[in-house]
């Protein structure tokens, strides 16, 4: 005879906020399944739960658990680990199977800790031992409602990143991009550190405004300072500001940029150009929040966001003695690393029609779309400049259009462009009409081992990216590279 449950007359907790796809879910709208052959155990949880606000049915049994689970498809299932038609456990591997999003909180009348721990491998959230009392339970199906609301809403935004191919103003569906959305998602809503790092003309300064206007902070001030653009001998008062008198042309009081950026977010473009003397100052207000005028000993507090890039790697900034190594661990809380255009290839088309669509506005031109033999060029040329570069080809390229199609002609691209550093010579290929985007890149892929004598590495420096990326295109295409080194 397994003990009752009491029937506890308690405040109710506010509703637990599940966020759903369309809407918010409530109490209500979490289902729970009670399974237990004890009828008065399993009606007196149930009671208790639906004065909660929760929707719940009841199963006496394993198979009526199973047959109740796939119609219903329940976000939380209490189950006994011993009914009278089958193990616990295997009513909970088939819940899992089938729906592994559900949670599962098994309960025990034998203390048997060999079977919680074996419970717990299959994937139950939590066990109980009985008897217990309501309160107990509810903790857990609190939690289990919690962490049930967390998977939904990461797979949720997983899904939509998944095809999500413009993210403030960000143009890319790769991949790469997808990572760094994903992760701006994450972690902009905090106050952590975020440090971006990549080749000038990747956009580092857009994934800095993602991060900032994704914040709780975006209704307030975002500061921007470009440390290589400001004098060395003016960046100390440009940030901290001075008092009049401090210095030869100090002819007032000046307030310093971080103190614009109170409340907000602030910007150092370039850290790595920052003077060595400074950093241990910038080091000292990140760890203090405090800060000092120069010619003042009064010390003024700050409250700002720390977003950094820079073009450079950081060790190497490090090793260079550019970077000091503890403002480095202070400020790469998060590191994002922008990938280089050349990485990315798949965003070429994605950010070609994007600025054509810009440009074509602008200037009022009837530019409609690339031919595929421009197509090409883009596809052979290695992009030194990343995006910045491709931007302005096409500005160019749409005020250079004889016709509504930009051809070869209008990309100043010479020769379809260098495909690789250092080359020495271009990969050479005929479009076809018509031919798609990806049966063009297919052929680019192609025509380049052939070159190459099926040789991947020589392909890849050829092409401009890393060998993993060839393998994973010959994949995609099912390339026989064997059967073109044999040729």
């Amino acid at each position: 005879m397994l003990a009752e449950v009491k029937v506890l007359n308690h405040a109710t907790i506010a509703p637990l906020q599940i966020a759903a796809e369309e809407g918010v879910m409530k109490n209500g709208d979490v289902r729970i399944l009670v399974v237990d052959d004890e009828p008065q155990m399993a009606d007196s949880v149930k009671q208790n739960l639906v004065e909660e606000g929760y929707s719940v049915d009841i199963a006496t049994n394993g198979a009526a658990a199973i047959e109740s689970f796939d119609q219903a498809g329940h976000q939380i299932v209490i189950c006994d680990l011993v009914l009278p038609d089958m193990d616990g456990l295997e009513v909970m591997r088939h819940i899992k199977d089938a729906r592994p999003t559900t949670e599962v909180i098994v309960v025990t009348g034998y203390g048997s800790v060999a079977k919680a721990v074996e419970a717990t491998k299959a994937g139950a959230f939590y066990f109980v031992e009985k008897p217990f009392e309501f309160s107990e339970i509810q903790l857990l199906i609190d939690k289990a409602a919690e962490h049930h609301r967390l998977i939904v809403e990461t797979a949720s935004m997983r899904r939509q990143l998944s095809t999500r191919s413009e993210y403030f103003n960000i143009i890319g569906a790769s991949k790469q991009m997808q990572m760094i959305y994903e992760t701006i998602e994450s972690v902009a809503k905090s106050d952590a550190n975020v440090l971006i790092v990549g080749e000038s003309g990747t956009g580092k300064e857009l994934i800095a405004n993602a991060v900032h206007y994704n914040s709780l902070r975006s209704k307030k001030p975002f500061i921007k300072v470009n440390c290589s653009a400001l004098p060395k001998e003016l960046i100390e008062s440009e940030l901290f500001g001075h008092t009049k008198g401090a210095f030869t042309g100090a002819h007032a009081d000046k307030e310093g940029l971080v103190q614009h950026a109170a409340g907000g977010s602030l910007l150092l473009d370039e850290i790595g150009e920052m003077p060595v003397e400074l950093q241990p100052k910038l080091l000292r207000v990140l760890q203090e929040r405090s800060y000092r005028k120069i010619g003042s000993e009064k010390t003024y507090p700050v409250d700002f966001r720390l977003i950094t890039s820079t073009n450079r790697l950081p060790a190497d900034a490090i090793r260079d003695g550019a970077l000091r190594d503890d403002l480095f661990y202070r400020i790469s809380t998060i590191t994002l690393h922008v990938p280089p255009l050349r990485e990315r290839n798949e965003d070429l088309q994605l950010l070609s029609e994007h600025f054509l669509a810009l440009y074509a506005e602008k200037y009022q031109r009837q530019t409609t779309g690339l031919s595929p033999a421009a197509y090409q060029d883009l596809f052979a040329h290695t992009w030194p400049g990343n995006v910045r570069e491709l931007q302005n080809m096409m500005e160019r390229a749409v005020l250079l259009a004889k016709g509504n199609q930009i051809e070869p002609g209008d990309l100043s691209i010479s020769n379809g462009g260098p495909v690789a550093e250092g080359a020495s010579a271009n990969v050479s290929w005929s479009v076809p009409p018509h031919m798609t985007l990806e049966e063009m890149e297919k052929s680019l892929i192609e025509s380049t081992l052939k070159r190459t004598g099926g040789n991947k590495q020589a392909a890849a420096n050829l092409l401009g990216i890393y060998r993993p990326r060839l393998y994973s295109k010959i994949r995609r295409y099912n390339i026989d590279a064997g059967a073109i080194r044999r040729a």
